[in-house]
């Protein structure tokens, strides 16, 4: 067995550790969002689920960079055109999703704060 061959299996490996820790991510975010779910369905707060939402998209926007690190390792040790094209394609698709994630999610707590600042100036007001 060759250095190509060794190098080629190390990386497939890392490859591998590397979509492990994506799905993980994503399974911490499901769990973590379900729970404040729960206990918003528990306590009847169920007006509004911005913030269990944007805790999903931080968690899912966080795997998609590993899974997109995944797909750059797969095609890291001599990748044919076909394997190029292909990154190319999911690179495309990954970084869109994960682009209008980021901008959700920073539409979404620009929105928190200002509805926090409209509510601290209302109590103001009030006193």
């Amino acid at each position: 067995m060759g250095a190509e061959d060794w190098v080629r299996i190390v990386v497939q490996w890392l490859r591998l550790g590397v979509e492990a820790l994506g799905a993980l991510i994503v399974g911490l975010g499901v769990v973590l969002a379900a729970g404040l779910f729960a206990r918003a369905l528990l306590k009847r707060q169920t007006a509004d689920f911005n913030a269990i939402r944007l805790t999903l998209a931080r968690y899912l926007a966080l795997a998609l960079e590993f899974q997109l690190g995944a797909d750059i390792l797969s095609t890291a040790v001599a990748p044919s055109w076909t394997e190029i094209g292909k990154l190319g394609a999911v690179a495309i698709i990954r970084t869109t999703l994960n682009y209008f994630l980021s901008k959700e999610i920073k539409e979404e707590q620009a929105g928190a704060r200002a509805h926090a600042e409209q509510a601290v100036a209302a109590k103001a007001m009030g006193q």
